[in-house]
């Protein structure tokens, strides 16, 4: 009998995860089923590209994985039960099934967080889903010159949105409020790299400026200031998606899934969450933060744990560190800050055109092995072990 493995999202960490598994696992010995709401993979991180009016290359998942031996599933998540091991989808006309795994791994990611803050909800915009930015992308395209944006949330998303944005439409009058310095984060020479590029783009900057509220016309601070906007981009964080806390899983307070060095739940040993999802320690014994950078690397644990228990292996471990941040600062520019193995910033940074090509890099690279998940890679596939093509218990000494 099969292995069951379903994938609960396809962005960067599931579709990886389950490529990988594809890569690691004999074909006849498991049935992969790949959970997504929408039918293409979606580039998370050029999100604010797609906004700010550019189009992104389509990348169907029936043709991403076909010949891989994974089934694509467009669905949406509505229940989870870990006892039971079941998962509840809907299709789009709203009717639900029950899905049956034997192993499931939990990567359905993060979306904006409007922080309670009053009107973000009824009257700002985000670029953190493709529905969002294509909202976006139509508010832009009906604003006239002159007219205000207001990117709220000084971090990497906050500044990719707002150069972008700046940069594509120079007519409109972008400004960022950010609640700390500019760039407070990064080394003298990537502050002062960026403070140069918003200048240079004429986008005005709102230091050490909490929000308080969001109206259609305006953004309102905590000094009683009020910023005119006719479109206001929201990008001060990430809330991981709730599914996860109406489980029995084992959860922090923000609902992320607790998890081991291998990716597994510290409460379901047949759960393994990934990504966004999870609260994964890293150098320093300090969270791993939301990202790309960090998501793909504990995807790759995940499956290689996951092939490793079921085929009789050993349990490979991963170092997970950080060597940099990209950040796109608009087509033409970017910065490459260095960084340390927990995330801090050195001295060192790569700036302007180089830095905008080592960033483009990156992220095609990215999609390139999602797109791809047979190739690069050599595959070794391997038989399950009798005895867990039902249960998924491990068969290996000193499995953690």
């Amino acid at each position: 009998m099969q292995h069951r493995i379903i994938v609960l999202g396809a962005g960067y960490t599931g579709a990886v995860a389950a490529g990988r598994l594809a890569r690691r696992l004999h074909r006849d010995d498991v049935a992969i089923t790949l959970v997504n709401t929408e039918t293409d993979f979606v580039e998370r991180v050029r999100l604010h590209q797609l906004a700010a009016g550019q189009d992104l290359k389509p990348r169907p998942l029936a043709e991403m994985f076909r010949g891989t031996g994974v089934r694509p599933r467009c669905a949406k998540v509505t229940g989870i039960d870990v006892d039971r091991r079941t998962v509840t989808v809907a299709d789009g006309n709203g009717d639900a099934e029950e899905l049956e795994y034997d192993t499931l791994v939990y990567a359905l990611g993060s979306g904006w967080n409007d922080q309670g803050v009053p009107g973000v909800a009824e009257h700002a915009h985000e670029v953190s889903s493709r529905p969002g930015a294509l909202r976006l992308r139509e508010r832009l395209a009906g604003l006239d010159a002159g007219q205000p944006v207001v990117v709220v949330g000084g971090g990497l998303t906050g500044l990719e949105a707002a150069t972008e944005i700046a940069e594509a439409r120079p007519d409109l009058s972008v400004a960022l409020a950010a609640r700390g310095g500019l760039g407070d984060w990064l080394s003298d020479k990537g502050r002062r790299h960026l403070r140069k590029v918003l200048d240079g783009l004429g986008i005005t900057v709102h230091e050490r400026t909490a929000v308080t509220g969001v109206e259609a016309d305006r953004v309102i601070t905590a000094d009683g200031r009020d910023l005119p906007s006719a479109a206001t981009v929201w990008t001060t964080g990430f809330a991981v998606h709730p599914i996860a806390r109406a489980t029995t899983l084992e959860t922090t307070g923000t609902g992320l899934i607790v998890v081991d060095g291998t990716m597994r739940s510290v409460s379901h040993p047949d759960v393994y969450a990934v990504g966004d999802a999870a609260l994964v320690m890293g150098p320093g014994d300090k969270p791993l933060r939301m990202s790309c950078a960090s998501g793909v690397p504990t995807a790759w644990q995940a499956a290689d744990t996951i092939a490793a228990r079921l085929t009789g292996g050993k349990v490979p471990s991963l170092t997970i560190r950080y060597y940099n941040q990209c950040i796109s600062l608009g087509r033409k520019d970017g910065l490459i800050q260095y960084v340390t193995a927990d995330d801090r910033s050195v001295g060192a940074a790569l700036t302007g055109r180089p830095a905008a090509v080592y960033k483009e890099l990156i992220c095609k690279g990215a999609a390139w092995g999602v797109a791809n998940p047979l190739l690069g890679m050599p595959a070794r596939r391997r038989r399950v072990v009798r005895g867990t093509a039902r249960t998924g218990s491990p068969a290996v000494s000193g499995s953690a």
